[in-house]
């Protein structure tokens, strides 16, 4: 398999320490910070590997792990996110990732997920329970990606004025 490995995150200061340590650890690194610019590197390249972020400006990496899996099924894909929740790992495990990270990750784990053995999938070390008000944020996500960002149909199919919505997407995702 490739040691080709793209990285994509929109955090651009992540990109670059992640990228840095990895390819001390014997990878070709690329990065990415949108969806675009990652599906072109893919087709470019077509990575062994890739560690790819779960929320960024736009579409999630979620839409990208089918399109990655198209492009070599054999990718091992690590999802990384800081916001980790049984319904997107189960999501991104489902759709194909390798591994299911939450953030901070400490380096190695990363390789350590990349190099699995293809019959184990992990999901996450350990979510504790979440609140109230994070299973609400987490629905309201879920429902928002269902209906393609679209607030006004988001609002609808939650049965909630648009302004409170917006106001609920408008502040940080809540700790669990």
């Amino acid at each position: 398999m490739s040691q080709e490995l793209l990285l994509v995150d929109d955090d651009e200061t992540f990109c670059i320490v992640l990228a840095h340590a990895l390819t001390r650890r014997g990878f070709n690194v690329r990065t990415a910070q949108d969806v675009v610019g990652a599906l072109a590197l893919a087709e470019q390249l077509a990575p062994g590997y890739v560690v790819l972020d779960l929320k960024m400006s736009g579409e999630t990496g979620l839409s990208l792990i089918a399109q990655f899996k198209r492009l070599d099924p054999a990718v091992r894909i690590v999802m990384l996110t800081g916001y980790a929740s049984i319904a997107t790992a189960v999501d991104a495990i489902k759709l194909g990732a390798t591994h299911y990270l939450a953030k901070p990750a400490e380096v190695d784990e990363i390789v350590a997920a990349l190099h699995q053995d293809d019959n184990h999938v992990s999901v996450v070390k350990e979510i504790p329970t979440p609140s109230l008000d994070r299973l609400e944020w987490e629905h309201i996500q879920r429902v928002l990606n269902e209906h393609d960002g679209n607030i006004s149909a988001t609002a609808r199919a939650l049965n909630m004025h648009r302004r409170t919505l917006q106001r609920k997407l408008f502040k940080h995702p809540v700790k669990t």
